[in-house]
């Protein structure tokens, strides 16, 4: 049985930077905490735990502390997080994804303009509540193509339509078609990142060659949960793990290909094990 990975898998540029931003100012020797988990990834995050990482769940939470250094995850966090961590003094470490940052850019400088904001996402993912913490008037928050019919510009004013940034390509041009079609005015920035259209692409084609498949990642993972579906349109034996441990695979004896993809959280260390684990016991 041939056991193969997907072209593009695994963590991902802003992913990668903000794990090593973190890992940095431990070994530095200085007291931190992360704004959230630092990414979706139980064992990294219980590892950084272990280590001495205190995690600040809310805004509230900040009024308590005194001193250390925040580092801000790599999902971002909106702009009354920065004001509550300047007010108190502490020192923040910005490990938002360049390419989140580059969200609150454009939804901050079109909604001072008068620009009703549309962001095409999860609703309640950590990303998309700090992306709407960068809007003057709120947002509006579609995540699917059912809600993309229902929604209605009522104020009149353009439309500015931003995806989150590990949102599924072909269903996010789906929702900024129907809205389109209402014949509002709407620009439309394409937010989603170079990194989770490969691995979606490159998932999509390895499943529709292999016999199972196995997508690896955080349980909590917007971008896992979509690699997840995408492959199981393509191949019906699809597993979703985050460790080794939760691999309990029945393949039938007719499997001769078991392909593996990984979400933008997926340290290489597990990746690795859950393959060499396939290889030697199937």
């Amino acid at each position: 049985m041939e056991v193969k990975l997907a072209k593009s898998l695994g963590y991902c540029f802003g992913v990668e930077r903000a794990v090593e931003k973190a890992y940095s100012l431990l070994d530095q020797g200085q007291k931190i905490y992360t704004y959230g988990p630092i990414i979706h990834n139980e064992s990294v995050v219980a590892d950084l735990e272990k280590k001495g990482v205190g995690i600040i769940e809310s805004i509230d939470d900040i009024a308590g502390l005194n001193e250390g250094s925040v580092v801000i995850r790599a999902h971002g966090v909106s702009k009354a997080v920065y004001d509550a961590l300047d007010e108190k003094g502490l020192e923040i470490i910005d490990a938002t994804c360049p390419f989140v940052k580059r969200i609150h850019n454009t939804v901050s400088k079109e909604s001072a303009d008068g620009t009703d904001i549309v962001i095409v996402g999860n609703a309640g993912h950590p990303e998309v509540l700090g992306i709407v913490g960068w809007c003057e008037n709120g947002a509006t928050v579609i995540e699917s193509e059912e809600e993309a019919e229902a929604y209605t510009n009522e104020s009149g004013r353009k439309i500015c339509i931003v995806s989150q940034t590990t949102f599924q390509a072909e269903k996010f041009q789906h929702i900024v078609d129907i809205i389109q079609k209402k014949g509002y005015n709407v620009i439309v920035v394409n937010t989603i990142c170079n990194a989770t259209e490969d691995r979606q692409l490159a998932a999509e084609e390895l499943a529709a060659e292999a016999d199972a498949m196995i997508v690896i990642g955080g349980k909590n993972s917007s971008n896992t949960k979509k690699l997840f579906e995408i492959c199981r349109k393509r191949c019906v034996h699809t597993y979703f793990i985050q460790t080794l441990d939760d691999l309990h695979l029945e393949l039938p004896k007719s499997v001769r290909l078991v392909g593996i993809t990984a979400g933008a959280s997926t340290p290489n260390k597990i990746i690795e094990e859950v393959q060499n684990y396939v290889r030697i016991n199937f």
